[in-house]
């Protein structure tokens, strides 16, 4: 009898985490927390990878394009728009590939902010609160009147 050793995934990231990544980026940019600089024409006119990321021929509206195009997307992703399980799996891929694409050639100004962050506020709220009453209770017990003994 053989015992298989249990075979880890390739991939770095599970389709959770890319689906994490992709809801942290979009929800970061419609808060304004990060600016995405998209390409001009006149870069799209060009054979960099940005051009071969954005499945959109160059012209005269090509600036228009790739936004209505990444709008699409982010539409499909949030269910806005109406698509098959499919079609949001692919758009949540291809909004992946634009953020490392944006990532990569410096065009995401800001901080792309965790979701889990006003979660970590709410409980630094909590906490100092609390450390605020337990200093007003030591306080109001170090310096309260003491009484004399009769």
């Amino acid at each position: 009898m053989r015992i298989r050793k249990k075979q880890e995934p390739a991939a770095l990231f599970s389709q959770k985490d890319v689906k994490k990544f992709v809801t942290e980026f979009v929800s970061s940019w419609i808060r304004g927390d990060i600016t995405i600089r998209f390409p001009t024409a006149a870069e799209l006119s060009k054979k960099t990878p940005l051009s071969i990321a954005f499945p959109v021929d160059p012209s005269v509206n090509a600036e228009l394009k790739i936004k209505e195009h990444y709008v699409d997307l982010l539409s499909i992703c949030a269910g806005t728009k109406q698509a098959t399980v499919e079609e949001q799996e692919k758009a949540i891929t291809e909004v992946f590939r634009m953020l490392l694409m944006f990532r990569s050639a410096n065009r995401i100004e800001g901080k792309i902010m965790s979701s889990d962050l006003e979660k970590r506020v709410t409980q630094l709220e909590k906490a100092v609160k609390s450390t605020s009453k337990s200093v007003e209770q030591i306080t109001a017990f170090l310096f309260k009147e003491k009484k004399e003994p009769q």
